[in-house]
């Protein structure tokens, strides 16, 4: 897309201003809105929805509704409890209209833009809500649904659903699950609006009074509160409560608690999951369970027939087997044995060998010219060693004086340190006292 050049001409004929460039005429009226007072309102909170910028919400009452935003920052310094802000919170806010222009990328968008908010209550929506259950309890209307019988494998099921929606399809994929193979008998109705209650209240009725009809699927995809609030009317609920037909609801997804939920005979989760209570017995199951029993009884009869041939085979060559492997262990130790006994024997033959090579050269250096010189050198050597023997000196009339322990006492300070001392000669040694003369 690209600016026109010029400003192209008006619609023949009119009066009317302009032609005016989009985005001027856009910002223009976003400054109009900015500029109208602000004023503060009150209604409930609905389809809260919160991102990492901004908070929106619609703010309705009974005769009117307006989308509103609230800056995440904004929000946080309120320092509301955890929860309390939520669908069917009634609120004060305070603030005044904004527009955003869009562009060529982003759509244009109208908000109140909310500068503070204060909770005012409970809403009335939910305080009605919750002022009818407990008027339907005290009433008993909770329980004649749950006395009803429901078969197993009904040959007729009712379901009212919307014709469009998702939830169709699921109870569809449910009942496949199950292998059921009866007849569904469908009864659309508007799931949402004003319209709602009053035509799923006939439709009930009509799938009521058809005699085959075994039990009935109530069943609507997940929304807001505000969306599924047609399956809390209290004329709804009372029918249902008096049906002879067990009804089967599944409202919303796994958090919604809308009052069809309290007075249907079961309540589900998912379409998916009211199809399968519906059908409690698992055609499909049962059906490949026998089919996998036959077939397992079939593997196990092969299986045990090739185990037995099998064994029997085997303890047919188990004979021969062993024969031949005790045959190939005897080859191989006596290979073994002629191996090790030639390896000895040659060991032993190098060993004599190198043994004999040695004694001879012992004997040619004993017999050699220097073995009388080395005669005379080893008894020079015993003659210098015998000079420098103790016992020699004590056989010259020396004697050795120690402390008795062994420690040589060489000086007379010594001696008389002792007291006593051991004096050794050549032929022995003698206990002595050191006595000084007066």
């Amino acid at each position: 897309m690209t600016e026109p050049s010029a400003r192209p001409e008006g619609i023949a004929g009119s009066a009317l201003p302009g032609p005016f460039p989009v985005g001027t005429w856009a910002k223009g009226f976003q400054a109009f809105l900015r500029a109208r007072p602000r004023v503060q309102l009150f209604g409930e909170v609905w389809n809260l929805r919160v991102s990492k910028a901004r908070a929106y919400f619609e703010l309705r009452d009974a005769e009117g509704a307006v989308s509103c935003a609230l800056w995440r920052t904004r929000l946080d310094a309120l320092g509301l409890p955890e929860g309390a802000l939520a669908d069917g919170t009634q609120v004060v806010i305070s603030g005044g209209p904004d527009y955003y222009p869009g562009s060529r990328t982003a759509s244009p968008g109208f908000s109140f833009d909310v500068t503070g908010l204060r909770i005012a209550g409970e809403g009335d929506l939910l305080a009605q809500l919750a002022e009818l259950r407990r008027r339907l309890d005290a009433e008993g209307l909770f329980e004649p649904q749950k006395t009803l019988p429901r078969p197993a494998l009904p040959a007729v099921i009712g379901v009212v659903t919307g014709e469009g929606g998702k939830a169709r399809d699921d109870v569809l994929a449910g009942l496949r699950r199950r292998g059921w193979g009866g007849r569904l008998v469908w009864a659309f109705a508007p799931v949402q609006d004003r319209r709602a209650a009053p035509a799923i209240t006939r439709a009930l009725q009509d799938l009521a009074a058809a005699p085959e009809v075994e039990v009935i699927v109530v069943a609507r995809g997940g929304g807001s509160l505000a969306d599924l609030f047609a399956f809390c009317d209290e004329t709804l609920c009372r029918t249902v409560a008096l049906l002879r037909v067990p009804v089967i609801a599944s409202v919303g997804h796994h958090t919604d608690r809308t009052l069809i939920d309290d007075v249907a005979a079961v309540s589900c989760s998912t379409p998916t999951h009211a199809a399968e209570a519906a059908v409690r017995l698992d055609v499909a199951g049962a059906h490949a369970a026998a089919a996998g029993a036959a077939t397992a009884l079939q593997r196990h009869g092969r299986r045990a027939i090739v185990e037995r041939a099998r064994r029997l085979s085997h303890l047919g060559r188990v004979p021969g087997e062993h024969v031949a492997r005790h045959r190939r262990d005897l080859h191989q130790r006596l290979r073994e044995l002629r191996a090790a006994s030639g390896r000895r024997t040659a060991e032993g033959r190098d060993l004599t060998r190198t043994r004999g090579v040695v004694l001879r050269r012992k004997a040619t250096a004993a017999a050699g010219a220097d073995a009388q010189a080395r005669r005379r050198a080893l008894e020079g050597f015993a003659l210098a060693l015998g000079a420098h023997d103790p016992r020699r000196v004590l056989e010259r009339g020396y004697a050795m004086v120690d402390d008795g322990a062994g420690a040589v006492i060489t000086g007379v300070e010594a001696a008389r340190a002792a007291g006593r001392v051991r004096i050794t000669f050549a032929d022995g040694s003698a206990a002595a006292r050191i006595e000084e003369e007066t």
